[in-house]
């Protein structure tokens, strides 16, 4: 980095605003996805005049730029691929104003996602979306992202709570988006825009987000089935009934066996499971709970584990969300990988899209483990190879390319929750090619040097095997 843009950065931010240590740089290089590139310089803004100054100076001088809240994303949206700048906004994490009379909150995008629902859970509100990483994902990055998790089935994505937000334009102009209003429908919605939009647009520096409140008791079930297409039958079954469950976790054999032997046991041994939670009125959430027991009888489930124990349900919950990491204890010298593994779906195509994706990793020799939020479609198939080899990364990115292709035929997206990145760039493009013009013209009229996150979603060109994280040397 030029000493000149450091004296300029350091006169806006302190000497204890940015980094250039090459210790720290290689650490920002990575985010929970397979990639990694070095940047040049990190800089941790505390206020938004310092974000705008900072972008002021970043697009004079073409400098790339890429916001980071928590580094959690699972497709490389954070690895700053071009050098360059990366924006860490964690320390712009304040809750600025709760409003539960007019059911919104104003917190700065450095706001870790528990820290906000713990405090607004004492007024009896939550932000429902339920990320994986919870402890650690801050609102700005999942706006960004346009996060979600378990609980989206009821509840919705968090485009469906951002009422409005702040972003620096990539000229330091400041912009505010949306209104502190339940209702708007008042042009353009810039907000939802910047929903979604993995940094590549803009800076975000707070969000409005609109309350949920939270439900008077929850109860859940495991459902245990003697084949995958049995537990998609049942997840669409449930819906078609219809039946809106707060959450519905379906996990395959590969999954139920690596946390198993990984966690000692937590599971039943079967073929699929899925894990059911209703929420609500005591009432309805008993009700539903016989309803869902009923469904599963006709489906031919192996048996129904209703549980209103709190304790039980979060170990369920627990055991649910160790598939990622207990991949990689189930076959010794391979480790699980994120490619594609973030598929939504038709609820009704869930029982062919599960038993599709098996035929496909048993044609390229691949391991996959097939589980995910079922009740909104939303599927992840990590895959465990060996990370040294070549030629399992090319049968693993084969294999994507037609888990991808084959989500496509079903109506579905390849991606859910998790955003494009770089690991879903080229089946993004393929998916949306009608609007990848659209996409390029919005992107050129708000970033017309091209510093924001460049080189991610419609711009990524060639294969995904590149900035590998991992030391296949064909591949760093």
């Amino acid at each position: 980095m030029d000493e000149s843009v450091i004296s300029r950065i350091e006169a806006i931010v302190g000497k204890d605003g940015y980094s250039v240590d090459s210790a720290e740089l290689y650490t920002y290089g990575f985010d929970a996805s397979i990639f990694h590139r070095t940047p040049d310089m990190v800089v941790q803004p505390r206020t938004v005049e310092q974000v705008s100054e900072i972008m002021k100076v970043a697009n004079a001088e073409r400098i790339p730029v890429v916001p980071r809240g928590a580094g959690t994303g699972l497709c490389g949206s954070a690895v700053p691929i071009k050098g360059g700048i990366v924006m860490d906004m964690s320390r712009m994490n304040k809750i600025l104003n709760i409003s539960v009379g007019d059911l919104w909150v104003d917190v700065q995008a450095g706001c870790v996602y528990n820290a906000l629902n713990d405090a607004i859970g004492k007024l009896g509100f939550f932000f429902p979306c339920s990320p994986g990483s919870a402890e650690a994902a801050t609102i700005g990055g999942m706006v960004s992202a346009n996060a979600s998790g378990m609980k989206a089935v009821k509840y919705g994505a968090t485009r469906d709570f951002v009422l409005g937000l702040t972003f620096v334009k990539a000229d330091g102009e400041i912009v505010r988006a949306g209104t502190h209003t339940i209702k708007d429908s008042s042009g353009y919605q810039l907000a939802r825009l910047l929903c979604g939009s993995e940094g590549t647009l803009g800076v975000i520096t707070d969000v409005t987000l609109k309350l949920a409140t939270k439900p008077k008791t929850s109860a859940s079930a495991l459902v245990s089935f003697k084949t995958i297409y049995d537990a998609g039958r049942f997840v669409s079954a449930v819906m078609a009934k219809p039946l809106i469950p707060a959450s519905c976790e379906l996990m395959d054999k590969v999954s139920i066996d690596a946390v198993n032997k990984a966690l000692n046991n937590p599971l039943p041994d079967c073929e699929a499971l899925c894990i059911i939670e209703v929420d609500g009125e005591p009432e309805q959430v008993e009700r539903d709970l016989k309803t869902v027991a009923e469904i599963a009888e006709t489906i031919g489930a192996t048996s129904v584990t209703p549980t209103h124990d709190k304790k039980q349900i979060a170990a369920w919950t627990a055991a649910r969300k160790s598939v990622m990491t207990a991949l990689s204890a189930l076959k010794p010298g391979y480790s699980s990988v994120s490619l594609a593994d973030d598929m939504g779906v038709p609820v009704s195509k869930i029982p062919d899209a599960v038993t599709r994706y098996q035929e496909i990793a048993d044609k390229y020799r691949v391991t996959v483990a097939t589980y995910g939020h079922a009740a909104d479609g939303n599927l992840h198939t990590k895959m465990l190879l060996n990370p040294l080899d070549k030629d399992e990364w090319d049968r693993g990115v084969a294999a994507v390319s037609e888990i991808f292709d084959e989500t496509i035929k079903l109506g579905g997206t390849v991606t859910g929750e998790h955003g494009v990145g770089i690991s879903k760039a080229p089946d993004f493009q393929k998916e949306r090619k009608t609007e990848l013009s659209s996409i390029r013209a919005i992107k050129a009229a708000m970033d017309p040097n091209n510093i924001l996150n460049p080189g991610k979603l419609e711009q990524w060109e060639g294969s995904i095997l590149t900035n590998l994280r991992y030391p296949c040397k064909e591949y760093m």
